[in-house]
């Protein structure tokens, strides 16, 4: 029985450690909107490598809880694909309450972190979507409107006018 609350201490703590990666990604998400509300794109930037690094923090701690509820599983004497549904009841009565407000409070919150990514990705692809329309603006495929200098990188400006002067 001691082997059977040592198993389920560390599938407790596997559950509190994704819940607290869920929280910090939906703070980071949070962050990361409101970066974009303000258009503050360095900003943006350091949220986005952010995000992606609490992203490898939990998949760690998805792994983590993953191999918490094998062994807890394996201590059942249960199939190791077992689900919690399956295994909850079968724990002693005392650890349900926790375990399972444990998985809902983890199953919720990481509805709310898919919810503000896809909230995010939309809020990022309209901010591009409409700096392509501003640089299509300066880049119209009209071919009566001279070159970019990109397009044709010579100056054509006289030695001795004014701009050629302004320019070096």
């Amino acid at each position: 029985m001691t082997e059977m609350i040592v198993t389920l201490q560390q599938l407790i703590e596997a559950l509190r450690n994704e819940l607290q990666q869920y929280g910090e990604m939906l703070a980071l998400l949070d962050h990361q909107q409101e970066m974009v509300m303000l258009e503050g794109a360095d900003d943006i930037l350091h949220s986005i490598s952010g995000v992606e690094n609490q992203s490898g923090a939990i998949q760690a701690a998805r792994a983590n809880r993953q191999l918490a509820q094998r062994n807890l599983a394996d201590k059942l004497a249960e199939p190791r694909e077992s689900t919690f549904a399956h295994l909850i009841p079968l724990i002693p009565e005392q650890y349900r309450p926790l375990v399972t407000a444990l998985i809902q409070e983890n199953n919720e919150l990481l509805q709310r972190v898919r919810q503000r990514a896809q909230q995010n990705h939309l809020l990022l692809r309209h901010s591009l979507d409409m700096m392509q329309r501003f640089i299509g603006t300066l880049s119209p495929s009209d071919s009566s409107v001279p070159p970019t200098w990109e397009q044709n990188p010579t100056v054509a400006v006289e030695s001795g006018s004014p701009q050629y002067h302004a320019i070096v």
